[in-house]
């Protein structure tokens, strides 16, 4: 296998392969708590709950896996050059984001790239830096890497700025972000893992607790301290069942099993409270850490809080070469109650076949109901729905991700800016099966008066309602409510088209990528950086001051993958988490 670093390098021709040459100051770290001794290492806080009997990673031969890419056909010089064009356009974005990062926030979280300022709410350890470092391997800044790798030893993870860390956030943008860019360099840099491995001695201690679940808001004081804690009585499944590439990779790498160990046991739980749930197969956004109660919240979705927890089951039976059937078994029953509850296929203009994942409520009746919304945040479905596809050999399903990536999509090209906006509610069709899809404009006018009741609209025909209703939100067809019109810079949809693209070989998702691309830079881009977008129904719209590290980590990443050679990041020798961290595929 041709080395990533060749792969990457010789497509640009060496031309890309340096960055700024100005060297950011690199402040001294602060140390807000003082209650630490000096030498105070997070690997010699004792244990209240030990563990007797470490759960190792599974042995034996791998699985047969299918392969998962497309067999692509080489390409003309023609578009070779078109497509070189567009992949120099992506990392002109991203250099433009780096430097007012660097210039800005240098070792801070987040740049603000309307004022200038920064931010700091990931505990204050520099989440862009960390959380983009293989993204300027990937992308061939090799000088700014180099920069951004030396200033690692500015961050200290024996202590935070904030009162209580986010174990899940931290995990996926930092120890994520270490792993990967040691991966991604083909482990050239050993100080990566070496800072991997000091924040995961610090994240173990979290585990610490009398059912081994984790604190999901840790107070990093009282377990330096070694006080008693206790997994949360109400605990964001996202946060509870998200930790396991990170962890698993780390023991792969250092040798350590008890990163493992500690994932193990709550992918245990999680595999024992699959059917016990108001909607078996599938958690709730909310439960009970403390007491593994999985059955006090009712509402069920791919979205928000809980989209991670079901993304990882098909990329942790990667990572693990199939050696255990238990995410595959974790996986199957999850998508087939998505499938039945969840997915629905919206009343289009256009009356194509699409797909949108919703949320569902149990009742106190114990029937289940749908919410027709869609969210941003669902749109990784499609590609988590295409990469199982391939590695669980279900190829029927190649379907299912098509009509997820296309009904995302629609969202984007139906607003003015091109945009899709946070949340929104459709019109479901009731019957898909008998032809229940076909465009009525009475029907989309029918649910906006039924879903905007107020005092306002009192004494308007049932058609002047609707029509006052849809210049007063903005609506576009097909659309009855837009419950948050802001774009955040997220990755989910561009994650899929590049996902459904690898597995299919499908130019026409490229084609796609590349307007969804352009909208986004006419739209978010700023003097200093790249903004979040305040509402996606207008054609030009407002910015606001924030550009969170996933738009370097993820969002553009993705954008430029697509337009990379296939074997960059190449789907059957890399895992990415949910923050587009490659994960290096074990032999």
């Amino acid at each position: 296998m041709a080395s990533l670093a060749r792969e990457i390098s010789g497509e640009f021709n060496g031309a890309a392969a340096s960055g700024s040459n100005t060297t950011p100051h690199i402040p001294d770290t602060a140390r807000p708590y003082s209650g630490l001794q000096s030498n105070f290492k997070w690997k010699n806080v004792q244990k209240r709950y030990p563990i007797d009997s470490v759960i190792p990673l599974p042995s034996g031969p791998a699985a047969s896996i299918p392969k998962i890419q497309y067999d692509f056909e080489p390409e003309t010089n023609a578009e070779r050059r078109a497509r070189l064009r567009k992949l120099d356009a992506v990392r002109d974005s991203f250099k433009h984001s780096w430097e007012g990062y660097k210039t800005h926030a240098w070792l801070q979280d987040e740049v603000k790239p309307l004022s200038g300022t920064h931010k700091n709410v990931f505990g204050g350890w520099g989440a862009t830096l960390v959380d983009s470092l293989d993204t300027l391997w990937i992308m061939g800044l090799r000088k700014e890497f180099e920069v951004a790798v030396a200033a690692l030893k500015k961050i200290d993870f024996t202590v935070s700025q904030e009162q209580h860390v986010n174990v899940f956030e931290t995990t996926i943008r930092y120890l994520g972000g270490l792993l990967s860019a040691y991966d991604v360099s083909e482990g050239r840099y050993p100080e990566l893992l070496d800072k991997a491995i000091d924040l995961g001695e610090m994240l173990y201690v979290a585990f610490d607790t009398p059912n081994y679940m984790p604190v999901a808001r840790w107070d990093w004081k009282n377990g330096a301290e070694n006080g008693p804690q206790e997994a949360e009585k109400h605990t964001l499944i996202a946060e509870l069942g998200s930790l396991s590439l990170e962890f698993t990779r780390l023991t792969q790498l250092s040798g350590d099993p008890k990163y493992y160990d500690a994932i193990a046991r709550v992918t245990d739980v999680l595999s024992m409270h699959q059917n016990t749930t108001r909607l078996p197969g599938m958690y709730p956004i909310m439960i009970d850490a403390q007491s593994q109660d999985f059955r006090k919240d009712r509402t069920f979705t791919l979205g928000g809080m809980a989209d991670s927890v079901y993304e990882y089951f098909p990329k942790q039976h990667l990572l693990l070469g199939g050696r255990t059937p238990q995410y595959r078994d974790l996986y199957d029953f999850s998508i087939l109650t998505a499938r039945e509850n969840l997915f629905f296929r919206p009343l289009t203009p256009s009356n194509r076949s699409l797909l949108i994942s919703g949320t569902a409520k149990s009742t106190a009746t114990n029937r289940v109901r749908l919410t027709p919304e869609g969210q941003h945040l669902t749109c990784f479905a499609g590609g988590m729905v295409a990469l199982a596809a391939r590695v669980f050999d279900r190829p029927e399903e190649l379907d299912v991700a098509r009509q997820l990536v296309d009904g995302c999509v629609w969202a984007y090209e139906s607003m003015p800016s091109g945009i899709m906006p946070e949340v929104f509610t459709a019109v479901p069709c009731a019957d898909p099966e008998v032809d229940d899809c076909e465009w009525d404009e009475g029907r989309w006018h029918d649910a906006i008066v039924a879903a905007h009741k107020k005092a306002e609209y009192l004494g308007l025909s049932r058609e002047e309602h609707a029509e006052a209703v849809i210049k007063q939100h903005g609506l576009a067809p097909g659309f009855v409510d837009v419950a948050d019109g802001r774009y955040m810079l997220r990755p989910e949809a561009i994650e899929s088209l590049f996902v459904l693209y690898r597995v299919t070989g499908d130019e026409g998702l490229r084609e796609e990528a590349w307007r969804m691309f352009q909208k986004i830079e006419r739209a978010a881009r700023t003097r200093i950086a790249y903004a979040a977008v305040q509402d996606v129904r207008v054609e030009e719209p407002m910015l606001e001051d924030s550009m969170e590290s996933f738009w370097t980590a993820e969002t553009l990443k993705y954008f430029y993958l697509i337009f990379s050679e296939p074997g960059v990041v190449s789907l059957d020798e890399f895992v990415l988490n949910t923050e587009a961290h490659p994960l290096r595929r074990p032999d």
